[in-house]
């Protein structure tokens, strides 16, 4: 799945979403949205069997493979209830490090740092992650930061899920300006309004935030557990 904006005078600014299956989709698609009208981007969505993935009941064809991709000015890791499985998958995890390697940015937004922390790209690094496992970076060596968007150098993350727009506006500024990132904005309309004051769980009211925990709450010992053991496979240098 590729898409190409404007032409620009310069060369594309090649931008690759590396997906894995159960992914968020909007931990990628709101990005997407906001990153495909950067102008001169080349924006490819590609997972490690490439083909199709399927993403909150939605279905992602016609993927090429990571190992085809020969490099990108930009990598974005997606996060995702299978953030979990990725974590173990040594295929997808070599390939994060191997178009970091060459990358201008590396990014991630909401656990997709978890999975840049676990390829071993966060060491020493603040970064970002939804709030409900934040403090699983510290497996990785990274400095947990509860900021939406967090840079550190060339390593640039988001938080959970909707932080992918701020994030992706910010990269448009960082790139290309702050009046390209507002007229991307006012294009899309991103003027957000949310009917409650429930986004954080410093803000939410206990009792949504208890029911919200408990759902986590279940697959919580299962990520922690991958979480652990890919930061001791990092440690190993396996």
């Amino acid at each position: 799945m590729t898409q190409a904006a404007a032409p620009a005078t310069s060369a594309p600014f090649h931008i690759v979403f590396a997906l894995f299956p159960d992914v968020t989709q909007l931990d990628f698609t709101g990005p997407h949205q906001i990153l495909s009208r950067l102008p001169g981007a080349q924006v490819t969505a590609a997972s490690a069997a490439g083909g199709e993935i399927e993403a909150d009941g939605l279905v992602f064809a016609r993927l090429p493979r990571l190992a085809d991709i020969d490099g990108c000015d930009l990598l974005c890791v997606p996060g995702g209830f299978g953030t979990t499985q990725a974590l173990g998958d040594e295929a997808y995890l070599a390939q994060l490090r191997r178009l970091a390697a060459g990358a201008r940015y590396v990014t991630s937004v909401c656990t997709g740092s978890l999975l840049l922390g676990a390829a071993g790209l966060l060491t020493g690094k603040r970064a970002a992650c939804h709030w409900a496992w934040r403090d699983q970076l510290v497996l990785f060596g990274a400095i947990p930061d509860p900021a939406r968007v967090v840079r550190d150098g060339q390593v640039i993350t988001g938080g959970g899920v909707t932080a992918g727009i701020d994030f992706a506006l910010a990269i448009v500024a960082e790139i290309a300006g702050a009046e390209a990132a507002q007229t991307i904005q006012l294009a899309v309309e991103y003027a957000p309004a949310p009917p409650f004051d429930a986004g954080r769980p410093e803000t939410a009211p206990p009792a949504v935030l208890e029911r919200v925990t408990k759902i986590y709450a279940r697959g919580m010992d299962e990520r922690r557990a991958a979480a652990r053991a890919a930061g001791e496979r990092l440690l190993q240098g396996v």
